[in-house]
Parts: structure tokens; C-alpha cells; sequence
């Protein structure tokens, strides 16, 4: 589908697409809103799922948990429409930024995926970090949008 990797010149100087896909056939995607440059999710594409962003201009990822592509926002409505696709300087990871109006990113229902932060300074017991809250109110609760569905999260 993409560029042969042939060497590293033509991988970081050149001007041909070659992403690098890890053992599994995925590569990590970086997405932020274009708009206020929050980071909005992490995730994977396998190629189709690259090249389904790229022709359609809205965001596609593999979900690991159910095996499959998925159209972001197809269940929610909250569709990521690219602004700008960018690849880092060794083509193993791709950075989205994307407009999603009003709306939110994450399955719980916040507008980032990263919606909560961990405190910074000596760590006395690791498994009594409590993290914060950052984003107080939801755009969506996702038991209605989803209805059922399984959720993505694997534990």
C-alpha cells in the first residue's frame, strides 16, 4: 500500500510516505484538537485504517480490544475531521489534529481521553497516587450513546 522502507535517508529526508508498522500491523496516532491543541486520544491504525484517514479526511483507527476498524465517531457523532496529518521523523508514529466541533473524543463520555492528572513530586506509596480530575463535566454519557455495546476498555 505504502512506500517500501529501503533506507534511512529516504525514510527521514524524502518525500514518500513509508510508515513503519510494528509486529502486529499497527502504528501509534497521536490526535489533538486543532483548535484549542488539547490532547484529545491515543491510539493505533493498520493500514487500512491510515488509508481510510487519508481518502476520507476523517479519522479511522484499529480497535485492539474488538479487532476491527473503527470510524471515530460513528456511534457518538462526534466525527474527527482532519485538519492535518503529520508523521514523525522516522515514520512510526503519526500525529492527527483533528476539529471535532463541540464534542468529545473519549468513550466515557469527557471531551479528552486524558481528562485526568497525576500529581508530580516523591512517591511515598506508588499504589496510593491519587490522580485528579481535570475535566469535571462530560459532553455525552455514554450509556445511552453506546446502548449495550461492550465497552472498549479491556482491563
Amino acid at each position: 500500500m505504502f512506500k517500501k522502507r529501503e533506507n534511512v535517508t529516504e525514510i527521514e529526508e524524502g518525500t514518500l510516505l513509508s510508515p513503519r508498522f510494528d509486529n502486529d500491523g499497527l502504528i501509534p496516532v497521536v490526535t489533538t484538537c486543532a483548535k484549542t491543541k488539547e490532547v484529545l486520544m491515543h491510539g493505533h491504525m493498520n493500514t487500512e485504517a491510515l488509508k481510510l484517514t487519508i481518502e476520507t479526511g476523517e479519522a479511522h483507527y484499529w480497535s485492539r480490544s474488538r479487532k476491527q476498524i473503527w470510524h471515530k465517531g460513528s456511534t457518538s457523532g462526534f466525527v474527527q475531521k482532519i485538519i492535518e496529518i503529520r508523521v514523525d521523523d522516522d515514520q512510526d508514529s503519526i500525529w492527527l489534529r483533528v476539529d471535532i466541533g463541540n464534542g468529545a473524543s473519549c468513550h466515557v463520555g469527557y471531551r479528552s481521553c486524558f481528562y485526568r492528572s497525576v500529581p508530580i513530586g516523591k512517591i511515598e506509596n506508588g499504589r496510593n497516587i491519587k490522580i485528579k480530575f481535570e475535566e469535571k463535566e462530560k459532553k455525552f454519557d455514554p450509556d445511552k450513546v453506546y446502548k449495550g455495546q461492550p465497552n472498549p476498555t479491556k482491563i
